[in-house]
């Protein structure tokens, strides 16, 4: 990278630099004209709550209802608040004929039943013999009560030939009619039973009305001009084109198996409480001054541009969520941590490399220069396989590990862009400012060559026993009766019960008091209580599945210690269903693998070496088995952020690993040749030891800050997490270098 660049353009240059920090803070902090404050950054229900809704199995719908046909309604209505809200909102099934819907951040209930209305059915229909809708039926645009007019399915009103169900795709665009005229319509493409029955319908009625119907309204009424057997149409009609949009994705989720009418909604408060994002924050602030402090004393000069470049990252990832109407939840949290360790794990291997130039005998201005080069590959190889996995999450995943990888993915391109730009500049500008000395950088020391490779029955033996003995636990748990893991509510069920209590007590007064009480006499930790904010003392309490003795003495505890209220209305309990579907885990495990594939093709046409790729995955499936084990071992609850656990661990260890293959890599060129192989790898993990070290210690702080302040459900999130990424450290470190060796890196010793 060519500067031309002076003292002054320097001294400019940083000082615009730190103005655009500052605006960018006061952005994040105040906004400018209600856009970019913090602040609005729409919050989970974890973090801030939102709203509940509760429908039930409509009347005329009830020989239908069975348990197939009440999940098929349910994980339908789930895609569709996916589609109009947020990846994070769930739907669950409440008892025999209801399902509740949650959904983060809506707190005007009303906009929200407005919004997403009564959940419909798409139907195709002609007229019957006989029944002629008057003009004034067809044009009105309300809801057109077709249940009072006709028998089931329109008997006797229409004739209906196909359903929503029959099609296969649709979008909401804006077209341009034969007279110029922009009109919004939705076009839909359907399978082979409704490309059939449509051609039927279009064939046998030329130059009769045909009516489009969704939700009991005729949205659309034209006539048939001629058959129409190519499996296209068109729906037009008096909608705007956001309209026309939310209608087609609607329609492609399909009809609802069901019909549902609305029960019951309310505003719910966050789960974890209002200080567990505040608690979070200020743990991260102060993991994140510690991290500059350590970057500051190891690296100086170019760990204050490290610095800014960081503050950089975290003021443009707010930026994004908010500019992106993104949803924050842990698992988003989880997403931006493990950013911070990349970013930092950037910074770390640009320095380490302009030390090493230094050391080398280069000029502080070549060091710079020949540092950013070389360290350029190996953060870009890692990025890109994070990158990969969090597209592929992204394509294939649902629900929270959407949400993860949404915010995985748009962290990797700002933090690329922070490590490989803004701090390159910064670097730049504080040299030519005056910091030109070698003092101002440091030199890295040459290390004795530690023997890797040598000594890896030792470090297989150690990755061996701790596998063993988590795995083994979680075998032992499945023979006691206990399951191989403590399964939360959100993967099993269990129950809702509704208690008020005389005083009005706050989510964090409950998360604090009333609910370590509720987990000792249930003997889990598996508790989760709402507050109905528009109720006095109302809360919803879910836990694992209750019944006699242990539901007495939990309803009596509440009533003797927190003053509950002892009446007939209170302790209703009902049976509720997961919310997170087989389809979603089903999802998440696809997803994972064929993510995991993507970065073994990735890595193997980069390295030109599928022997890398190969030791890669095998150390992913290393650090997952451990965090697995660990999780069976300790009981910790498996609940939403398991996934997201795991897939951040993923993220990191791959990280690390490309920076040692990289190593390697150039290595195998620049070392003699009477070096043998295992040598050049044990010097290559000796020279990147200094980033392995650093980079997971800067990562474990963040953790840690978080652990030790959080609220317990953070706790039991990044307790796991701080786990992954010693085991990740430590597979890079110890088992990846030896694993290639034994793969194909002992060809070269011949």
């Amino acid at each position: 990278m060519k500067m031309k660049m002076n003292k002054t353009k320097g001294i400019i240059g940083f000082i615009i630099s730190l103005a655009v920090l500052a605006f960018a803070g006061w952005v994040v902090l105040f906004g400018v004209a209600d856009y970019g404050k913090a602040e609005y950054i729409t919050q989970g229900l974890d973090l801030k709550g939102g709203v509940s809704i509760t429908y039930q199995v409509a009347d005329e719908d009830r020989d239908n209802l069975d348990s197939d046909s009440l999940e098929a309604t349910r994980g339908k209505l789930e895609k569709r608040i996916h589609a109009n809200f947020s990846t994070e909102a769930t739907a669950y099934k409440v008892g025999d004929d209801r399902v509740t819907v949650e959904i983060p951040g809506a707190y005007d209930a009303d906009a929200v039943l407005e919004e997403l209305g009564k959940p419909g059915a798409l139907y195709f229909c002609t007229k019957e013999e006989g029944v002629t809708p008057t003009k004034k039926q067809l044009k009105n645009k309300e809801y057109i009560q077709l249940k009072e007019q006709a028998n089931s399915q329109f008997d006797g009103y229409y004739k209906v030939w196909l359903t929503g169900d029959t099609v296969s795709g649709s979008e909401g665009q804006a077209t341009k009619t034969d007279q110029g005229k922009i009109q919004n319509v939705v076009t839909l493409q359907f399978n082979d039973e409704g490309t059939t029955a449509f051609g039927d319908m279009t064939s046998q009625n030329v130059g009769e009305t045909s009516y489009i119907i969704y939700d009991d309204t005729v949205l659309s009424y034209p006539t048939i001009n001629g058959a129409i057997t190519g499996g296209q149409a068109e729906i037009t009609g008096d909608f705007t084109l956001e309209e026309a949009e939310q209608l087609a994705s609607n329609i492609k989720i399909g009809s609802l198996d069901l019909k549902l009418e609305e029960l019951s909604h309310s505003v719910q408060s966050a789960q974890l409480g209002n200080d567990a994002l505040s608690k979070s924050i200020q743990a991260g602030i102060i993991g994140f001054m510690i991290i500059i402090l350590f970057l500051l004393v190891v690296y100086r000069i170019p760990g204050l541009a490290a610095g800014f470049a960081l503050l950089s990252y975290i003021e443009l990832m707010l930026l994004a969520l908010n500019g992106f109407d993104l949803t924050l939840t842990l698992p988003g949290i989880a997403g931006i941590i493990l950013n911070i360790g990349m970013a930092v794990d950037a910074n770390v291997i640009i320095y380490a490399r302009i030390r090493e130039e230094i050391a080398a005998g280069k000029t502080v201005k070549s060091a710079i220069k020949i540092g950013f080069q070389k360290a350029t590959s190996a953060i870009v190889d890692g990025n890109i396989t994070t990158l990969i996995a969090a597209l592929v999450l992204l394509w294939r995943g649902s629900g929270t590990v959407q949400g993860f990888a949404t915010t995985l993915a748009i962290g990797i391109f700002i933090q690329l862009f922070t490590s490989l730009v803004v701090s390159r500049g910064l670097v730049w500008m504080l040299y030519y400012m005056g910091f030109q000395k070698p003092a101002f950088y440091g030199k890295e020391r040459v290390r004795k060559t530690i023997k890797f490779v040598e000594k890896r029955v030792v470090y297989f033996a150690v990755s061996l026993v701790v596998i063993v003995i988590g795995l083994g636990s979680i075998a032992f748990n499945a023979v006691k009766g206990n399951g191989p893991f403590d399964l939360s509510i959100e993967f099993k069920g269990g129950t809702s019960i509704q208690v008020q209590f005389d005083k009005d007590y706050t989510i964090d007064e409950f998360n604090d008091n009333i609910k370590p009480d509720i987990e000792k006499i249930l003997g889990t930790t598996d508790v989760q209580g709402q507050k109905d904010t528009n109720t006095k003392g109302l809360y919803t309490i879910k836990t694992k599945k209750l019944e006699g003795e242990q539901l007495e003495e939990f309803k009596q505890m509440l009533i003797d210690k927190y003053q509950a209220k002892d009446n007939k209305q209170n302790f209703g309990d009902t049976e509720i269903s997961d919310t997170i579907s087989s389809e979603m885990r089903r999802d998440a495990v696809l997803a994972t693998a064929f993510a995991t594939i993507c970065m073994l093709i990735y890595i193997w046409f980069r390295f030109k070496n599928v022997h890398f790729a190969l030791a890669a995955v095998i150390a992913l499936i290393h650090d997952v088995l451990v965090v697995v084990g660990f999780y069976g071992l300790s009981r910790v609850t498996v609940g939403t952020t398991f996934i997201a656990c795991l897939l951040t661990i993923v993220g990191y260890s791959i990280n690390a690993t490309i920076v040692i293959f990289d190593r390697i890599r150039e290595n195998k060129v620049s070392m003699k040749r009477d070096d043998t192989m295992i040598r050049v790898i044990d010097a290559s993990i000796t020279q990147t030891l200094t980033r392995s070290i650093y980079t997971s210690l800067t990562t474990f702080v963040m953790v840690f800050m978080i652990y030790v302040m959080g609220v317990s459900s953070i706790r039991e999130f990044t307790l796991p997490l701080m786990v992954g990424i010693v085991a990740g450290a430590y597979s890079s470190v110890f088992i990846t270098g030896s694993l290639w060796y034994m793969m194909k890196g002992r060809k070269y010793d011949k």
